[in-house]
């Protein structure tokens, strides 16, 4: 018979240890061939460090880059395709210098092949590939120095024998140079402030000479209301990339000058490219597609034949980095009862196997807090009740309530397993993870609701979440907390200020002034709240409006706020202002701020720090006793909250 206690106090062996742990182990951007496999493994152990690993089939894995080195790159300050290999030749952007090596052999040493920036990390790379027989290689490279920084399409030798040359330069932003398979094209996305790559792009392609010289550019898709993604060259010389034109992101080839649609469904195979060198497909040695397909924020592998998309029978509900070398589909997978996990798919028998999972923990069926998903006021979300197998809580009590709002805002929540969350839900506090309206994988309409109206329809959605499960009576209407990172930390802010929901919160690098966010963040998105919110300066009256620092004099629940000190997207100013403003109101606050960390926290010891803390900051404001051993934080002026 289960223990009766309150809810929030149950003891659990979700340990803070194994979430920062265990939890805390990612992997991404497999590549697979005859030999064996490739991926990047980001360690929190390891001070965060992303490390590049091989495996040889039915070997062990070694680490490719030795231990000092950090596979990471700054470009666009969020980063991604910051490796790329020709064969068992790989180069590497190392995150202490930026600087692009060269690595023959697993374990051989580093060799750099790009010069050492008059400034620290004042050129950057990312996204490349190897052509022309294994001599050179094309990338982005950004450029730091005087005023904005400046993104371009660069060729450099792949032995480092001469500095890179420019190939492709104008345009605000570059992504995705892809060589044809004879080294005669080059193609590429393109764009320019104030869009975001999901927003409108340009699939353009140009005349590739043997010295990597590019002429002859034109734009054959994309505009400033279409978004193109992942460009890839077919054996035949076709152009295939994936475009939102329908409404929905599907695949399209280029043929002899014109395009066609290989796919037509209310579905998202495409994604936003918040980093680089996303894949969502991948042609198989018979003529196939292997495709990532997502619906209602649930991902499955399906593979386009014949003109149709079929299942692949894998039981996982998120899906990404898929790769394949024809014969063999690689991916990284995650389900509501499995970790991380790094798959390999065996592409004619659909046979799969797991060649590493994030955590060996297992979690017992009792204890385990599986999905449901939510339909509220036209938003979507996922929802965790409380679940143990040894406590219950107290008849006559119903339990608190996180409201998660993602970040982005331009992403979405899966239905995956997360310790962070089976943490709280083992310890008997409900999460839910909301899709606001501007969430992807529902198609571009839904995610445009978002247009000119951030801090309006998340903050909305989150409060429907809020008092949807409070009227089916699943949880305490007077304990409901909401949180969320970067902007989910925003709407975090706005909504502690402006509704009437919730009853703290905690809010993670998130955004406090709309006016000082346009002027003071990073080249990448300094426009992206023109999307959000509305045309800059003509609409600075909806941006100090929708600032939550305007309305800070109505902040009067508890507040919780976590910030990385060396933060380049959302700078540590952000939080520090509304800590100013509850300061000088006697507002309960607490404010923890980390040294050494950025958009996010990467080191194993300060997601503990974090995920401690505000399970204390819940315990004291919601009146209960943590089981754990954790030492509270210090919340200013708690007296003030009345249980």
């Amino acid at each position: 018979m289960a223990t009766v206690a309150p809810y929030g106090s149950w003891s659990s062996p979700i340990t803070l240890d194994l979430v920062a742990n265990e939890g805390g182990v990612a992997y991404g951007y497999p590549s697979v061939d005859d030999e064996g496999l490739y991926w990047l493994e980001s360690r929190p152990q390891e001070q965060g460090r992303q490390a590049l690993v091989f495996q040889l089939h039915g070997g062990s894995p070694v680490d490719v880059v030795p231990a000092t080195f950090n596979v990471r790159t700054r470009v666009h300050e969020y980063g991604g395709g910051a490796w790329f290999r020709d064969g068992r030749t790989v180069y590497c952007s190392n995150f202490d210098d930026s600087r692009l090596y060269r690595i023959d052999e697993p374990g051989a040493e580093p060799r750099p092949i790009t010069p050492e920036p008059p400034a620290a990390h004042a050129w950057r790379y990312a996204d490349g590939r190897v052509f022309a027989d294994g001599r050179l290689i094309v990338c982005v490279r950004e450029s730091h120095g005087d005023g904005e920084p400046v993104n371009e399409l660069v060729v450099l030798p792949t032995d480092g024998s001469e500095e890179p040359r420019v190939v492709a330069s104008g345009r605000d932003f570059y992504a995705a140079p892809r060589p044809s398979p004879d080294g005669s094209r080059l193609a590429w996305l393109a764009w320019d402030h104030p869009h975001m790559p999901f927003e409108g792009t340009d699939l353009c392609i140009g005349d590739f000479a043997n010295d990597g010289s590019c002429s002859n550019a034109r734009r054959i898709a994309g505009s400033e209301t279409e978004s193109i993604f992942q460009p890839e060259w077919g054996e035949e010389g076709d152009l295939y990339f994936v475009s939102d034109r329908s409404g929905w992101s599907n695949l399209y080839v280029e043929r002899e000058g014109e395009v066609h649609a290989l796919t037509n469904v209310e579905a998202e195979i495409g994604y936003p490219q918040w980093v680089f060198d996303l894949s969502r497909f991948a042609f198989l040695d018979d003529g196939r597609i292997a495709c990532l397909v997502t619906r209602a924020a649930v991902d499955s592998l399906e593979v386009l034949d014949g003109g149709k998309l079929k299942p692949v029978d894998v039981p996982y509900t998120h899906l990404s980095g898929l790769r394949s070398d024809g014969r063999r589909i690689v991916a990284v997978g995650a389900s509501p009862t499995e970790p991380s996990s790094l798959l390999q798919i065996d592409a004619e028998t659909e046979r799969w196997e797991v060649v590493r999972r994030s955590s060996e923990l297992t979690i017992d069926d009792a204890s385990l807090s599986t999905p449901e998903a939510l339909t509220f006021g036209g938003a979507h979300g996922f929802y965790y009740a409380p679940k143990s197998s040894e406590f219950s809580g107290p008849d006559d009590e119903l339990p608190p309530l996180i409201v998660y709002v993602h970040g982005g805002p331009t992403a979405h929540v899966p239905p995956i397993l997360q310790l962070s969350v089976q943490f709280f839900t083992s310890r008997g506090i409900g999460v839910v993870d909301v899709n606001y309206g501007g969430s992807t994988g529902y198609g571009r309409e839904y995610r445009d609701r978002l247009r000119d109206e951030w801090g309006v329809v998340d903050v909305e959605d989150s409060a429907a979440a809020a008092r949807y499960l409070a009227e089916r009576g699943d949880i305490d209407p007077a304990r409901v907390e909401i949180t969320g990172g970067s902007a989910g930390g925003y709407t975090t802010l706005l909504a502690l200020a402006v509704r009437e929901e919730f009853a703290a919160g905690t809010s993670q690098f998130g955004v406090a002034d709309l006016v000082t966010f346009h002027e003071d963040t990073h080249k990448f998105e300094s426009h992206y709240d023109e999307y959000l919110v509305g045309p800059w300066p003509a609409a600075i009256d909806k941006y100090r409006e929708r600032s939550p620092i305007t309305h800070a004099d109505s902040i009067s629940r508890p507040l919780l706020l976590l910030q990385g000190l060396d933060d380049k997207v959302v700078p540590p100013a952000q939080a520090e202002v509304i800590v100013e403003a509850l300061e000088q109101r006697g507002i309960p606050h607490a404010y923890i701020a980390f040294a050494g960390e950025g958009h996010g926290f990467r080191k194993a010891e300060n997601q503990k720090r974090a995920l401690a803390a505000h399970a204390s900051f819940l315990a004291q404001v919601f009146g209960f006793d943590l089981a754990d051993d954790v030492e509270p934080i210090e919340i200013e002026n708690l007296d003030h909250v009345v249980h």
